[in-house]
């Protein structure tokens, strides 16, 4: 499990058109938000991931950087790329699920075609929402067991809005006896 305020695991991934990422040298005034996507074959994904992208400059302008990071190759990377119009969204593949695991990430087995005709890979992450902070820790952190109910992305900002104002520390820092 990722403690907040604790060092996240690190994370080197190729992108699709911006070099490559390091996280352990992402330079950024606030953090970055690392998106875990289940890969082109979830239509969930592509609606989240345009979500995502529509919301890219608003977390730029609050001094956060933005990625999306799947297990898929650069091929179906680069179609999910396209699928959701991604201008502005870094998108990361090739992500092991050796590091998925090390970032509390489920996996999933294979269940064949999904409702839009593609085949899942045979293992897959699932989602995993992440704002880690500028010294690599976590602030934030949302892992789900399958691709429903996410968090919103709008409400992400007006969360980054809020720890601003206030000064807000990260929470569950708490790993003690109870």
């Amino acid at each position: 499990m990722l403690i907040p305020r604790k060092k996240t695991p690190d994370l080197s991934l190729p992108t699709l058109d911006h070099g490559a990422f390091d996280l352990s040298s992402e330079v950024s005034e606030r953090g970055t938000v690392i998106c875990f996507y289940r890969g082109l074959h979830c239509p969930i994904c592509a609606n989240y991931l345009s979500e995502f992208q529509m919301r890219v400059d608003d977390f730029a302008a609050r001094g956060v950087n933005t990625i999306a990071v799947s297990s898929d190759g650069e091929e179906r990377t680069r179609a999910m790329a396209d699928k959701i119009g991604a201008k502005t969204l870094r998108f990361g593949y090739d992500l092991s699920l050796a590091k998925a695991k090390e970032w509390g990430l489920y996996i999933s087995t294979a269940r064949g075609k999904t409702s839009i005709g593609i085949e899942e890979p045979a293992l897959f992450s699932e989602p995993g929402l992440f704002l880690v902070t500028p010294e690599q820790t976590l602030y934030y952190g949302s892992i789900q067991t399958m691709p429903f109910v996410r968090p919103h992305f709008s409400e992400l900002v007006k969360a980054v809005d809020f720890a601003i104002e206030k000064d807000y520390p990260a929470r569950g820092e708490y790993t003690g006896a109870v």
